[in-house]
């Protein structure tokens, strides 16, 4: 019979080689593991090929209310919350697979990601810490991240008013074309089969 401690270990290792491949930082793989700090450095290189960088991680909750990476960090908000709602998975594991999921749907519709792995990870720690929360537009209908402690009476989201600012350039407008045309992000349900299971968008 395996020893426990050597199963939990090397599932550790794995867990955090995921991450890393997923783009988390280091401080990120030392807040979600039982591995040391050596050896994380290690591990880093290995899947990396490099060092990680320095430098502290994004602690403003302010960066997710400019106008693309709230349209994005919305979009992984409702993923992450029906992935939690409705299947056993939770932590970590729920949030590399909601990343994942995010990924995928912006490969299938050819959008550039506005939401790093280490970004999103601490989109869900402020969820939890209720700084940020979700507000449904009264337009549209979909759920868009804000200010937890922001009224949010009438409230519009960026899609459904955008900034003078917004889509200034031709890839922006592309992009802003695509996001326009679907507001409510929903996963297929479960019984679609694995090779065609997508995030799918309700127009």
């Amino acid at each position: 019979m395996r020893n426990k401690s050597v199963v939990t270990d090397a599932r550790q290792v794995q867990l955090a080689a995921e991450m890393v491949r997923l783009g988390a930082r280091l401080q990120v793989l030392e807040a979600e593991t039982t591995l040391s700090r050596e050896r994380l450095l290690k591990l880093y290189k290995e899947v990396k090929g490099m060092s990680p960088p320095k430098g502290m991680l994004p602690f403003s909750t302010d960066w997710f209310m400019s106008w693309m990476p709230n349209i994005h960090a919305s979009l992984f908000t409702d993923i992450y919350r029906f992935i939690t709602v409705n299947t056993p998975s939770r932590g970590i594991e729920a949030m590399m697979t909601a990343y994942r999921l995010y990924l995928e749907h912006l490969h299938v519709h050819q959008l550039e990601a506005a939401l790093s792995f280490t970004r999103a990870w601490s989109l869900v720690r402020f969820l939890d810490a209720k700084m940020l929360d979700t507000a449904r537009c009264t337009q549209c209908g979909g759920h868009y991240v804000v200010h937890s402690m922001d009224l949010h009476h009438d409230f519009v989201c960026g899609l459904c008013n955008v900034p003078s600012r917004a889509g200034k350039t031709r890839k922006a407008a592309e992009d802003l074309a695509v996001l326009g045309e679907r507001r409510t992000f929903v996963p297929l349900p479960a019984a679609a089969t694995p090779a065609r299971r997508r995030v799918a968008v309700a127009a």
